[in-house]
């Protein structure tokens, strides 16, 4: 099986932080963060962390698998901020994802992975991606391949960089606002101050592909 081939593309986007129920941020009572004018709610934030604890409840490896995640929250929030910023570089730049690319990456992550059940437990394990929760994965990987191809980056530092650049202006642009609790936003590095950057990343050239990189 082909771990760090099929499903290290995203890891780096998962980082700790405190569970929290309610928000400090006067301006915007109830929201996590706040991306382009649209709020992420603490309940959908939460919501995200119940979905991985509970798969995580089911494991035999249950205290292992807890214990790697550590502080859910702030990690999936860096997610699903990220994931709105991938979503602003997507229209920018006149990409989408197809079904068919979806299912056809989706089913190279489970062939590279070693079946359904085993891509499911790998993501659990390494990326506190709960099982509902692997189309957005999935979606993720096939988006960021098609604006790299779109972009003409390769993978070196310098592909890196025209890539870093590209989303940090497109972060800048979407004004993010985090609740403090939870950290600040890093326009610059794209991504949720205290947390590990969120694409340091090799680019497959093929979009249906599995993305190789860590």
């Amino acid at each position: 099986m082909h771990r760090r081939t099929a499903l290290t593309v995203s890891a780096a986007l998962l980082a700790a932080g405190p569970l929290l129920t309610a928000c400090g941020n006067d301006a915007h009572p109830g929201a996590a963060a706040v991306v382009g004018g649209e709020r992420i709610e603490v309940s959908s934030l939460q919501a995200q962390v119940e979905d991985v604890r509970d798969a995580q409840a089911a494991s035999p490896q249950s205290a292992q698998l807890v214990a790697a995640t550590g502080d859910l929250s702030r990690r999936k929030l860096n997610v699903m901020i990220f994931d709105r910023v991938v979503d602003k570089v997507a229209r920018d730049h006149g990409v989408t994802a197809t079904r068919a690319e979806l299912q056809q990456t989706r089913d190279s992550f489970v062939r590279q992975g070693g079946g359904e059940d085993q891509l499911k437990a790998v993501l659990l394990q390494e990326q506190g991606v709960a099982p509902d929760q692997i189309d957005d994965f999935v979606r993720r990987n096939v988006l960021m391949n098609k604006i790299a191809q779109k972009l003409g980056v390769t993978e070196n530092a310098e592909g890196q960089k025209k890539l870093t650049d590209v989303f940090s202006a497109a972060s800048k642009d979407l004004g993010i606002d985090v609740n403090p609790r939870y950290g600040r936003w890093d326009d610059a590095q794209v991504r949720l101050s205290d947390t590990a950057a969120p694409w340091l990343r090799q680019i497959t050239q093929d979009p249906a592909a599995v993305p190789a990189g860590a």
